[in-house]
């Protein structure tokens, strides 16, 4: 929190003002930079064979349940929607805390050519999240928020080949991390530490200073057909499948980039010793006129300057 206060790219006080504890705002280099880290993990995942999608924030909550999220009750994280307009006194829509969502309702209730898989996703969006949870130091700047972007990688495939898109997806996200010159460790997770809907789940976590310990930046699951059983995704196979009927496709979904934690490392990784922060040279290209590094400059100045009474 310091850091980023210090070098004007990061503001809590506003956004609690605003919205409450729990939120941020981005401003001037910080801004550019969470634009910039999206631009270049979706060409990144582009040139992986990943299609960029911008999807809905919002989801009926028919495809949120279908996900295995539970958008009603004490210890949900779903935020519901409410208008009580003439035509829109829903309570049906949520507020997605992932692009997973849309990303798997995408092909809900179609049948797939076997041909075709695996299709791959990439998805950007703003993620909403009633986590109550989550006090103390560990928890605070941007580690955890109520609002966050993050780009979202999502593979519809065959039981064949889940295994092999699960190792590839970590991989990515592996690389995500070496790019950026976090240093990082993956988790294979053990059951009891799986959701309802994962199969098999890796963490990858990038080591955090403030924190005094490493830090979870992605997690990649396999659901196999957890998910397209609720949603009703299946594909027609080649060959002997065409007289078996259907099949219900596997579905996973990873971390591509939750951009406030990556931000997080970043800053605490490559900040020196007085005060500026090195920007990782694959980053530099996504972030014209910023040069090398972040620092006390005209934005923050100009701020206190002219706004400030």
């Amino acid at each position: 929190i310091q850091l980023g206060t210090d070098l004007g790219i990061l503001d809590f006080e506003t956004a609690s003002k605003i919205s409450g504890p729990k939120f941020s705002m981005l401003r001037g280099d910080g801004a550019m930079l969470e634009i910039g880290i999206v631009q270049w993990i979706l060409h990144k995942l582009r040139n992986k064979g990943f299609t960029p999608i911008l999807t809905p924030d919002l989801a009926h909550s028919t495809v949120v349940e279908g996900c295995g999220f539970q958008p009603r009750g004490e210890a949900t994280q779903i935020y519901r929607v409410q208008n009580d307009g003439e035509h829109h006194n829903t309570a049906d829509l949520c507020l997605i805390g992932t692009s997973e969502i849309p990303l798997a309702g995408f092909y809900a209730g179609k049948i797939l050519k076997e041909a075709d898989l695996p299709i791959r996703l990439a998805g950007f969006s703003h993620c909403f999240r009633a986590e109550a949870g989550g006090a103390g130091a560990a928890s605070k700047g941007l580690y955890r928020l109520h609002q966050f972007s993050k780009v979202e990688m999502f593979v519809f495939c065959t039981q064949a080949q889940s295994d092999a898109e699960l190792e590839n997806m970590c991989c990515i996200q592996e690389e995500v991390c070496d790019d950026l010159g976090l240093h990082w460790r993956t988790l294979n997770m053990a059951a009891e530490e799986l959701g309802a809907t994962a199969f098999q789940k890796y963490d990858v976590e990038a080591w955090m200073p403030g924190r005094n310990g490493y830090g979870e930046v992605a997690s990649i699951s396999n659901c196999t057909d957890y998910q397209s059983r609720r949603l009703n995704i299946r594909y027609k196979g080649n060959g002997h499948m065409k007289d078996q009927g259907t099949e219900f496709v596997h579905t996973l979904n990873g971390t591509g980039g939750a951009i406030p934690r990556i931000i997080l490392a970043l800053l605490e990784t490559h900040q020196n010793e007085d005060g500026t922060v090195n920007i990782p040279k694959i980053l530099q290209d996504y972030l014209p006129g910023m040069g090398d590094k972040i620092d006390l400059g005209v934005d923050r100045h100009e701020y206190n300057e002219k706004y400030i009474i």
